[in-house]
């Protein structure tokens, strides 16, 4: 099996050697085949903290070539989930105008309350209605106002992404993998595509302030890598290591390659999947 530098690296250098316009422009232009699909959806599930939303803010960003902050997100939430709706955001690319892909926002996991694992579940399937408040004392119900009995297939999920801190994996709860493990299995029997992003990733390997690219030589990172594809049983070559922007005041062509590695690939498991349908 190839290692993660090797795999990672190839995929990174592949993009990179590629014109960088050609592959923004594709992401702005993408449009699904399937004509009852009118954005392909794309949601994010993780631990409390791990950067859903910031990941959104960042996507945005690169698109839009300049810093974007729409998806709120906080640095003080001491474990517990900022969002706390089931929030969708589509991608402004300017003109008034938005991509063709949305992201769906939901509520982290905690380590004792946080979302329903079943909410995800139903949303996997379209019945989790636009601004659903998540309720960590009850899960959604058939019947309940936000409960969406007849999902069209806009309204389900596409793309299962799982968002996970490289910084903190080692020491989350022992039940945060088994719970995204739940999920991915639930995903499976729905055939919904999976992929996992590593984020904070300048947080879990020094030195990567001056040169982002260098993540792929970080034996630290490379062993956060293997502990989440054995965790969760995503493929090596479905997990990508992303620096979100949080800090930047300007956007730069060597993280936005990154992003867009991410991008693209979800865009395209997300294609094949509604064109099976």
């Amino acid at each position: 099996h190839p290692t993660m530098e090797l795999l990672l690296t190839e995929l990174v250098q592949t993009l990179l050697a590629l014109n960088h316009k050609e592959i923004h422009d594709f992401v702005k232009s993408y449009k699904p085949q399937n004509d009852e699909v009118g954005n392909l959806r794309i949601l994010l599930f993780g631990p409390t903290g791990a950067g859903k939303s910031s990941f959104i803010n960042s996507v945005e960003s690169v698109i839009q070539d300049r810093i974007c902050g729409r998806a709120g997100t906080d640095a003080t939430s001491a474990g517990f989930s900022y969002t706390k709706k089931y929030k969708t955001y589509k991608i402004n690319k300017g003109n008034q105008s938005h991509c063709s892909f949305v992201f769906t926002d939901t509520r982290g996991l905690e380590s004792k309350k946080g979302v329903h694992l079943e909410d995800i579940k139903l949303a996997l399937k379209g019945h989790v209605k636009e601004g659903y408040q998540f309720d960590p004392e009850r899960q959604l119900k058939e019947g309940d106002d936000s409960y969406n009995s007849s999902p069209s297939l806009s309204d389900k999920v596409h793309v299962l992404v799982f968002v996970v801190p490289a910084n903190s994996i080692n020491i989350m709860s022992e039940d945060m993998p088994k719970k995204m493990r739940d999920v991915r299995l639930a995903a499976s029997e729905m055939e919904i595509p999976q992929l996992a992003i590593l984020t904070r990733v300048d947080e879990a390997c020094s030195g990567l302030e001056k040169n982002i690219n260098k993540m792929y030589k970080c034996k630290h990172l490379k062993e956060k890598f293997d502990e989440l594809h054995l965790q969760l049983g995503v493929p090596k070559n479905c997990i990508f290591l992303v620096k979100n922007y949080t800090s930047e005041i300007d956007t730069n062509d060597k993280m936005n390659a990154h992003i867009l590695c991410a991008i693209r690939r979800m865009i395209n498991f997300g294609e094949d999947f509604v064109n099976n349908l």
